[in-house]
């Protein structure tokens, strides 16, 4: 992998996850029925870094849960023979609640739609929010953020990389050249 050009380093992240959680609480006026939802893989952590901003902000919890789309992708075929589930964590009802569906990277959402998808077996909830970490464009389905860290123009020929400490040992997000 070709680093090009670092984006955010662990303070920016860190800044930019704490607005994000001011921006939900103001947005849903307050986080009483607000409830988590981070797609696996990177999705999962920045969650809990949300829950954190978020109950240092407001002195109040939120439930943080995991999504698996493995089996809601509509390009499991193309991704590998034996694909693995991962375990879906969503340990509340989502009945009634404001679900904020995190990850981190919005690009053609298709992610998006497949947890979407894997949300809607989990229950009704009143309505379901998108919070990404960066939107990078070039959608192919009519999906939007309603809450973006940092909105990065990107060539088709690029990718986003995010790294967390807990899966990649460092913090950062970076805009790199695809691997030919």
């Amino acid at each position: 992998m070709n680093k090009k050009t670092q984006i955010m380093d662990e303070a920016q992240l860190r800044r930019t996850v704490t607005r994000m959680a001011h921006e939900i609480i103001e947005r849903d006026k307050g986080v009483a029925d607000v409830v988590l939802v981070g797609i696996r893989r990177r999705g999962e952590p920045i969650a809990r870094m949300l829950a954190g901003a978020i109950e240092r902000v407001e002195g109040a919890k939120v439930p943080v849960g995991t999504v698996d789309i493995t089996f809601y992708r509509d390009d499991l075929t193309h991704l590998s023979a034996d694909p693995k589930l991962n375990r879906t964590d969503v340990p509340f009802a989502i009945g009634e609640k404001t679900v904020v569906l995190v990850d981190d990277v919005l690009y053609t959402g298709r992610t998006a739609r497949a947890a979407l998808d894997a949300l809607m077996d989990l229950g009704r909830a009143r309505r379901i929010q998108l919070a990404v970490l960066i939107d990078r464009g070039h959608r192919e389905l009519p999906i939007r953020a309603d809450f973006a860290g940092k909105n990065v123009p990107t060539a088709q020929t690029e990718f986003v990389r995010v790294a967390i400490p807990e899966i990649d040992g460092e913090t950062g997000v970076w805009l790199c050249d695809r691997d030919n």
